[in-house]
């Protein structure tokens, strides 16, 4: 799964907005980009859509996705992660399968390890080589009563690898780039678009364990990516 991550740059003091816009000229100059250390459901993130033509489009989206169909908006916190094996089936998703991809702008996830009945220690995952990516994503517009409008998005998940698996079972769609436009055209065969929903290869995967303070979804600053507490060198497994 995937419940937490960043937009946070390969090192401290390294984040810049017109890299990123430069990495994914979609975004345009419209979108407010800034640093995140940890983003959680119900913010709002980074994305590129598309428009009514197909070019690309960035968009601040809240991460969980409602329906258009769904009574009570709430159901998107429920709905943050789409499986990729059942994503063209589940009623949830289906539609946003077919006709609305997104690209989620991010550099690592969070999973967590289990030591022992309550103690859950945090590590940062992220490409081998720091550079930031896309998560494969699908979006939404939900209208309710009156004039109230919600622009969703959820984050494509799939085995993890390797490397992940030591963590958890699944991982998040780490595009490759150059699958980023397929999975944005609206002409992309389904066969294409299950093509493209693999886990990120474990050779190019990087995983570092980092301070408990990521633990506290509220708590977004540079000290989530600090190793362990009591910890000068931080754990690496991959």
């Amino acid at each position: 799964m995937c419940g937490r991550y960043t937009l946070a740059g390969p090192q401290p003091g390294e984040w810049s907005a017109t890299r990123l816009r430069t990495r994914f000229p979609g975004l345009g100059e419209s979108v407010e980009l800034r640093p995140r250390f940890n983003v959680a459901p119900t913010d709002e993130v980074a994305c590129v859509t598309t428009s009514r033509e197909g070019a690309p489009r960035g968009e601040l989206l809240r991460w969980g996705l409602v329906p258009h169909w769904a009574k009570d908006p709430g159901l998107g916190a429920k709905l943050i992660n789409a499986r990729a094996e059942t994503v063209a089936e589940k009623p949830a998703f289906r539609d946003a399968f077919s006709r609305r991809r997104c690209l989620i702008i991010a550099d690592g996830f969070y999973e967590w390890e289990r030591r022992g009945p309550k103690a859950r220690h945090p590590f940062h995952i992220t490409r081998a080589d720091r550079a930031p990516f896309a998560f494969a994503g699908l979006w939404a517009t939900w209208h309710g009563p009156g004039d109230q409008l919600r622009r969703t998005c959820s984050i494509v998940t799939t085995a993890a690898n390797d490397a992940v698996r030591e963590l958890h079972d699944r991982m998040p769609v780490i595009l490759d780039p150059t699958a980023e436009a397929a999975w944005l055209d609206p002409a992309t065969p389904e066969p294409l678009l299950h093509e493209l929903l693999a886990s990120l290869p474990s050779e190019q995967t990087a995983l570092r364990e980092v301070s408990r303070a990521v633990n506290d979804v509220r708590h977004d600053a540079p000290d989530c990516l600090d190793p362990p507490e009591g910890d000068t060198a931080a754990a690496t497994l991959f």
